[in-house]
């Protein structure tokens, strides 16, 4: 991303930009924060074992150099040796080495956690482009981590030179004293030399790690535009949304009409509305709507009702009501339960009546209150 580019992105990054960038890779991370922590562990551990492992380091090299004349021209021997004094150099530094290899590993996981990338590990050729890279080393990205590395090479360099200093009496008596306890001796200083290096460190850490939590924040940051396009993607389009509530309309009118043919009779106006009711007196405690509808949907009620031989029964103002006041699938309100066991017994005594061959009773009047 060039400078220029930059001024563009005022938006803070969303936090799916922040969880996409963790996925390629993209995390803060401190290099400063971490030569820290080892040189911090590495000094403490050789304080710690500085005596052991100056007596195992003198062991060895009285072992090594005590070789017999046969052992050094016999090539199994030679080979024998190494082997045993390789795998006592290793015992000896583990303490060392584990407490510093932990360190290596935690340090980046305080500052930006555990994150896992195949993508960053892929090649990405753009990298070898001159252009590109003459671009890279005149930005002001580069000229900050110039001035970075200055200060820190003149911090550290100060803080070497104040360790060789304090400790110059110590240094030049190592080669007064006994092999072991020199080597011994000589790890002692090394370790303390590092704690007093690992202080520039720490200094030099804590102004580059919230530098780079502020340097990721900001690449990471975002044009009005991006912001719009991922919610308008979040959310989906207008025309997505709307076709996919005409999906669920017509999932719902197909459910509808699929109910139908089960009800006991429908109630019209006589064209405008449709309402399908069915009741049973087992399982029911009130009448419900299983169907509504007005215009074409209505015509399509009555249609279906024609085909299956379900009872119409027009009353205006009920199938009004009904229509506005009762969900499909819920009870209608008690205000109509008189209009609505009117409706309900004429029918089923037009039913029996027909069963009978008998004479059709008269339509009943329904009067409700709209």
């Amino acid at each position: 991303m060039s400078d220029t580019e930059q001024f563009d992105r005022t938006e803070p990054a969303s936090q799916k930009r922040l969880d996409d960038a963790r996925e390629k890779g993209q995390i803060p991370r401190s290099r400063d924060l971490t030569a820290a922590a080892v040189m911090l562990t590495a000094g403490i551990g050789l304080q710690l074992t500085g005596s052991t492992l100056g007596s195992n380091l003198a062991g060895m090299m009285r072992g090594g150099l005590s070789l017999t004349r046969a052992q050094t021209t016999d090539s199994a021997a030679l080979l024998t040796a190494l082997g045993t004094e390789s795998s006592q150099a290793l015992l000896a530094i583990a303490p060392v080495l584990g407490l510093t290899m932990v360190a290596a590993i935690a340090a980046p996981l305080a500052l930006g956690g555990w994150a896992f990338s195949g993508e960053a590990l892929s090649p990405d050729f753009s990298r070898l482009n001159p252009a590109k890279g003459v671009g890279r080393m005149f930005s002001i990205r580069s000229w900050v981590e110039l001035g970075k590395t200055l200060a820190k090479f003149a911090i550290v360099g100060c803080a070497g030179a104040i360790v060789l200093w304090v400790n110059m009496g110590q240094l030049l008596g190592l080669g007064s004293e006994p092999v072991g306890m020199a080597i011994g001796h000589s790890i002692a200083i090394s370790g303390q030399a590092l704690i007093a290096l690992t202080a520039a460190l720490i200094l030099i850490a804590a102004v580059d790690v919230p530098f780079q939590l502020w340097q990721h924040g900001r690449d990471l940051r975002m044009t009005r535009e991006e912001v719009r396009q991922e919610l308008k993607e979040g959310d989906g389009s207008p025309e997505m949304k709307n076709r996919i509530r005409s999906l669920q309309r017509e999932r719902a009118q197909r459910r509808m009409i699929q109910e139908v043919p089960k009800a006991d009779v429908i109630v019209v106006n006589p064209s405008h509305y449709a309402v399908a009711l069915r009741y049973d007196d087992k399982k029911m405690r009130a009448p419900l709507v299983v169907a509504k509808g007005v215009d074409l949907m209505a015509a399509q009620i009555r249609s279906v009702a024609n085909a299956h031989n379900v009872p119409i029964f027009e009353a205006p103002p009920l199938a009004r009501v009904l229509y506005r006041t009762t969900e499909i699938g819920a009870e209608i309100p008690a205000n109509l339960y008189v209009a609505v066991a009117q409706v309900l017994t004429y029918i089923f005594q037009l039913r029996t009546a027909r069963r009978d061959h008998a004479t059709p009773p008269p339509a009943p009047t329904i009067e409700v209150a709209e």
